[in-house]
């Protein structure tokens, strides 16, 4: 299980700037890899490519033994024809549903079922979409800024929950927290100007998992390795 991002480029129509130019990088097997850049940089873009929206207009991107790709983002909208729990029993693959009160209560979303999701605050809103689609059936979830309206406590308690109940899947996990990225993360993607080369920096990240130490020290280290490939 892997992926594979080999020379790619991608320009928008009538533009004069590509967005990537001989991009590539290798991100090996299951786990919560980050993808972290400036603003504008292209990582919504990216993301979409992975996701089979967009074709890049050359190279190749390769999905070794991933199936299935979800794209989550953190202004979706559920409809509201039915409440949240009601929804989510609904989209949910009969073989999934047992998951629903483990996600629902590590994710401290109890109370929100019985709601529309309209009603609900931005936080919880993110909260409930990115229940949605762990219920689903994925080999690869782009997680772009999914849960950028949570406090940082509770999203720091969800991506340690995630990556306890789904060890082998793959995560590509995109924040503008560097410290977030550094700590969690298996490794982090660092997307640049086209105009630099590599344009996609790797960093090796902590990878804390629930109930592990961080080490300090490490932790600091990886997270000015960050900022410099920046």
């Amino acid at each position: 299980m892997q992926i594979e991002l080999n020379n790619i480029a991608f320009r928008y129509p009538q533009s004069g700037t590509p967005v990537f130019q001989d991009l590539s990088a290798l991100i090996p097997g299951a786990g919560f890899f980050a993808l972290f850049g400036a603003s504008g940089v292209g990582k919504s873009t990216l993301a979409r490519l992975l996701a089979g929206e967009s074709t890049p207009h050359g190279g190749e991107i390769r999905l070794q033994e991933i199936g299935r790709v979800l794209y989550s983002y953190n202004t979706e909208k559920l409809p509201g024809w039915a409440s949240v729990g009601e929804h989510l029993a609904r989209v949910s693959p009969p073989a999934n549903l047992r998951r629903i009160h483990n996600l629902v209560e590590a994710f401290g979303v109890e109370s929100c079922l019985a709601s529309r999701f309209a009603r609900l605050s931005l936080g919880q809103q993110n909260r409930i979409n990115l229940t949605r689609y762990l219920l689903q059936d994925f080999d690869l979830l782009i997680m772009d800024e999914s849960l950028a309206n949570v406090d940082e406590l509770t999203r720091e308690g969800i991506i340690a929950t995630i990556k306890e109940m789904f060890p082998e899947r793959v995560f590509l996990y995109i924040s503008h927290s560097v410290a977030e990225v550094a700590r969690f993360c298996r490794e982090i993607f660092v997307l640049r100007s086209p105009r630099r080369h590599p344009q996609l920096v790797p960093v090796a990240g902590q990878d804390l998992r629930g109930g592990g130490t961080l080490d300090r020290v490490a932790h600091e280290h990886t997270m000015l390795e960050i900022v410099h490939a920046a």
